[in-house]
């Protein structure tokens, strides 16, 4: 087994043809590295050949910050959701990560990096866990994307969908169909910059850190050109969303709203219509994106500990479609300096005081 660079966007792309939906995402994409480059970062595709044969593949991102701190000690490699690997080859998981690895340190090097943090899309089991900590990899004290996430199978019926959903949210569709709530789309930079309004309201509300405009903006023409993305508007500025749409998946990445509760149900209105665009555009999968680790079964719901959680509402608002949880493994990462430990103090802290 080797390792080479791809440069070519169709051999990338037909590799993801051949993975699991679930276990891929847009961070997979070839357009998420060419989203990486837009906003300056410096990217590599790297891939694994069995002879000449492409087995697996992995994006690395240089990552770092302007903040000050992050800049001297935060400076790192990252692969989000990666390495993807093909079924037949699974059972070599263990040295293909190991390729990887002594690849990405070799980067890490000449871009004097402090460590390399990986967000790997592999289910989150025993064996995984053993694989990685052999390796030498630790937990990473944040998460970067979601680390459990809840999905809907959109291959069904609208009926079947509709008859699967919490009574609450069925309701609540219904109300916004009542009251006649106006559902839109578009693709421009005049949309994102509509969008950017509500988001910054909900930012406002909920006291998260935002993504910049200018991230929004490169997001849309990084997926725009081959038409995976499109933003979404209840009452034109009432609720949005930008849903990413590839490879017979569509992605709630982001979502807006400017008021705590709609009585007319425009959130979920919004919502079953992007899964009706999806339906239109032949997805089988409906990706929520992120949920509350705590919320294990329905039992878990209304926990105290759960309702605690700053992610507790928008949980129990994905939830309600229907769908099922799947745990990826943690965040993983391995330290190449000693300025890796204070920069994981210092993210050990922020995570504190988010309580998440």
């Amino acid at each position: 087994m080797q390792i080479k660079e791809i440069t070519d966007k169709n051999i990338w792309e037909d590799f993801y043809r051949n993975i699991p939906l679930e276990e891929k995402t847009f961070l997979n994409s070839w357009n998420w590295g060419e989203f990486y480059q837009s906003m300056g970062s410096k990217i590599f595709r790297l891939g694994v050949y069995d002879h000449d044969f492409l087995i697996a593949t992995a994006l690395i991102i240089i990552k770092e910050s302007d903040s000050k701190i992050k800049k001297i000690l935060g400076r790192h490699l990252f692969l989000p959701h990666s390495p993807s690997i093909l079924n037949k080859f699974k059972p070599k998981t263990s040295q293909i990560l190991k390729l990887f690895l002594d690849q990405a340190k070799e980067i890490a090097k000449k871009e004097k990096a402090n460590f390399i943090r990986i967000n790997p899309i592999f289910l989150r089991t025993a064996e995984y866990e053993k694989i990685f900590s052999d390796l030498g990899f630790i937990n990473s004290p944040v998460f970067v994307h979601p680390e459990v996430t809840w999905i809907l199978d959109i291959s069904k019926t609208q009926d079947q969908l509709l008859s699967e959903m919490r009574k609450t949210t069925r309701y609540m569709i219904k109300q916004g169909e009542k009251y006649g709530v106006n559902i839109s789309q578009g693709k421009t930079i005049e949309d994102v910059e509509k969008y950017n309004k509500i988001y910054i309201e909900t930012v406002k509300r909920q006291k998260f850190d935002p993504f910049s405009e200018k991230y929004l903006k490169n997001e849309l023409k990084a997926f725009g050109s081959d038409d995976q993305i499109k933003i979404f508007f209840a009452n034109d500025l009432e609720a949005g969303a930008m849903i990413i749409f590839w490879q017979d998946q569509a992605f709630y990445h982001q979502g807006a709203s400017n008021i705590k509760d709609s009585k007319a149900g425009a959130s979920y209105l919004l919502q079953w219509n992007i899964i009706k665009e999806a339906q239109a555009r032949g997805c089988k999968i409906y990706n929520f994106w992120g949920i509350e680790e705590d919320i294990k079964s329905k039992d878990d719901i209304n926990s105290k500990q759960a309702k605690n959680h700053p992610w507790w509402g928008l949980s129990l608002f994905k939830m309600g479609f229907g769908g099922k949880r799947i745990d990826y493994l943690k965040t993983k990462d391995y330290p190449i300096t000693f300025l890796y430990w204070p920069f994981s103090f210092y993210e050990k802290l922020r995570r504190f005081k988010k309580r998440i």
